[in-house]
């Protein structure tokens, strides 16, 4: 499963993956199938995505075409294809179990857990669930390296992550930064600091499911 419901207002980084190079989480969702046995998978992307939708669609044709996705792939005993399932806009099904009931047809709501997903899952079989992001890294990963990976980041979380810059910055968009980046390094160095000198007052990482509001604006921006 790869999740693509990007659900957080002003977070468009899976959808810009999915669109630029939708062949890079094909590859890696066949990669992960082949690892866990699988011979299908499914991609939940928002309906509010349709250049994504078109893009990954026409990626999953063109596998299909060259023989990377279906039946017998390269002549071997190995078998897989991916379907595209859209999601309603629903903000919960960005949640693993949630997803999974949507796909099979039901309200998208969170199930109790355990059992997790990895035990039973999509229609009670085991489900391995990641995201956009995370299966984008695996062709660049097995391409170059563990150890080249592991160069990049910090002793406790390594490699990069995207983020969508926005609200009062001179420079809004995508950036992607070695993990353990600062949140002044995002804004200023990357982001060109606060438009016409304004000082920075606070910040709202992770979208609305991750508020971060400071009681003490000014000690906080001290800190940063």
């Amino acid at each position: 499963m790869c999740n693509a419901d990007e659900g957080d207002p002003g977070a468009f980084m899976d959808r810009s993956i999915l669109e630029g190079d939708p062949h890079a989480v094909i590859e890696a969702m066949e990669i992960a199938g082949y690892a866990v046995g699988a011979n299908r998978g499914y991609i939940y992307v928002r309906a509010e995505y349709p250049i994504a939708v078109e893009r990954f669609g026409k990626a999953i044709e063109q596998a299909r075409e060259y023989g990377t996705l279906g039946e017998h792939i390269w002549g071997t005993d190995f078998s897989f294809d991916i379907e595209i399932r859209l999601g309603a806009g629903a903000f919960v099904c960005g949640e693993e179990t949630a997803l999974l009931e949507s796909i099979e047809g039901r309200s998208g709501r969170p199930r109790l857990k355990p059992p997790f997903p990895a035990n039973v899952g999509l229609w009670q079989k085991p489900t391995l669930i990641n995201n956009v992001e995370t299966y984008a890294n695996i062709t660049k990963i097995i391409l170059n390296g563990a150890e080249w990976y592991s160069s990049i980041g910090t002793e406790g979380s390594k490699g990069t992550k995207v983020f969508a810059l926005g609200g009062n910055v001179v420079n809004t968009g995508l950036v992607e930064v070695p993990m353990g980046t600062t949140l002044r390094e995002i804004v200023y160095d990357i982001g060109g600091g606060i438009p016409n000198g304004r000082d920075f007052k606070a910040a709202q990482t992770g979208g609305p499911s991750r508020r971060m509001y400071s009681k003490r604006i000014s000690r906080y921006c001290n800190r940063l």
